[in-house]
């Protein structure tokens, strides 16, 4: 069996060398090359576009589709046979992202873009530190006590909100259907509404999908508390981006952090960038799928044995 492997990471696949399969590395932001169109198996990790296009019309003889994401978006939307199946890197980033995901909140929550400024004006903020320290404002800037909400409680979330509770936040899910996951109590996303007016943090790990286009909308925004922190590591498509840079200019939120935006890299000219209160980082929290040299490994056999796929999406 032919498997084609991205030269964006390296993976030891030495297992399955052994039994004879395969292992061409490629090049992910060009056409596969002809000799290899007859792959059975193609690895996905940061590919344009343009490659996936090409991989879905070129690749007669592909059976597996095996992306290192957690979000399988762009490998979905490429339009591989329906024959094809995909499966996802769901779980590959669970620790990076939860750690990128918990850096956010704190960093929105103390309000370190705020004291980075004073820093750089070589100022010793005053006024920040009464606010800190006064019982009327105290409890804005610390997770102890404070009401967490997480939209989209998957296997990201379930590393996430044991570190947010061991800080003293009350953590609540969001997910499609209701009950308790990790431990944590889980409401259903119609839900969503009654728990939003007493949530201090709504984080978002939502996939992008047709059913989560702009979910935070202006409606979802006010029905936030004004002192409430916004913080999104899963998809930039789950945002209405007017509708936020319009609650941070007129004070509806007290600061909102994005790791990931529509289009990226965000444009030099996107009004995000001066927002107020907004703290943006590259699309980096996750970037380091940990353990995909035995996923693939794992769906190879499967495919081979003709078992069932991990996390498989479609096909």
């Amino acid at each position: 069996m032919k498997i084609l492997v991205p030269d964006t990471i390296e993976l030891d696949l030495a297992e399955l060398a052994a039994s004879g399969d395969g292992i061409v590395t490629y090049a992910v932001d060009q056409p596969i090359p002809s000799e290899h169109r007859d792959a059975e198996v193609l690895v996905a990790w940061r590919n344009t576009s343009g490659n996936l296009s090409d991989a879905a019309k070129e690749l007669p003889r592909l059976r597996l589709v095996q992306t290192l994401a957690a979000g399988p978006d762009s490998v979905l939307a490429a339009g591989f046979a329906g024959n094809v199946a995909i499966t996802s890197g769901r779980s590959l980033h669970d620790g990076p992202v939860a750690e990128h995901a918990l850096a956010l909140v704190l960093a929105a929550i103390r309000r370190l873009d705020v004291l980075l400024e004073s820093q750089k004006a070589a100022t010793w903020n005053k006024p920040y530190n009464e606010a800190q320290s006064s019982p009327a404002t105290e409890q804005l800037y610390t997770l102890d006590g404070a009401k967490v909400t997480i939209w989209g409680f998957g296997s990201i979330a379930g590393r996430l909100a044991p570190l947010l509770a061991a800080l003293g936040a009350s953590v609540t899910g969001v997910a499609n259907s209701k009950g308790e996951r990790y431990g944590f109590p889980v409401v259903s996303t119609d839900q969503l509404p009654e728990v939003l007016g007493t949530t201090d943090v709504l984080i978002s790990i939502l996939p992008a999908t047709d059913e989560t286009a702009d979910a935070l909308n202006g409606d979802i925004l006010r029905e936030l508390p004004a002192s409430a922190v916004f913080v999104n590591v899963g998809r930039g498509a789950t945002v209405d981006e007017d509708a936020l840079l319009a609650a941070l200019q007129e004070g509806r939120l007290r600061a909102a952090a994005l790791d990931v935006t529509k289009v990226e890299p965000l444009p030099a000219d996107s009004k995000l960038w001066a927002a107020p209160n907004l703290i943006i980082t590259p699309h980096v929290a996750g970037n380091r799928p940990k353990g995909s040299a035995p996923l693939v490994t794992e769906n190879v056999t499967a495919l081979k044995d003709g078992k069932p796929l991990t996390n498989q999406v479609a096909g």
